[in-house]
């Protein structure tokens, strides 16, 4: 499972997004935007405060160049 943690006026979150749909890659977004409770949510989870986050199968990747790592290596 993928979870990428965003904001709207992110362009690193949508240039991730992107990422995954070009790869056909479905994931679920947390919008962090105006609920604290998610942005405490993705800080326990990944140690980061910066958006995106992306975490797959429960494992935090980092953000945007994370997972461009992670997919094209």
């Amino acid at each position: 499972m993928i979870e990428i943690y965003t904001k709207s006026y992110c362009p690193h979150c949508l240039k991730a997004k992107s990422l995954l749909e070009k790869k056909k890659l479905g994931y679920k977004e947390i919008d962090v935007e105006h609920d604290s409770g998610r942005w405490d949510e993705m800080v326990r989870r990944s140690g980061r405060t910066t958006v995106p986050q992306i975490i797959i199968d429960g494992q935090p990747i980092g953000g945007c160049n994370g997972l461009y790592k992670k997919l094209l290596g």
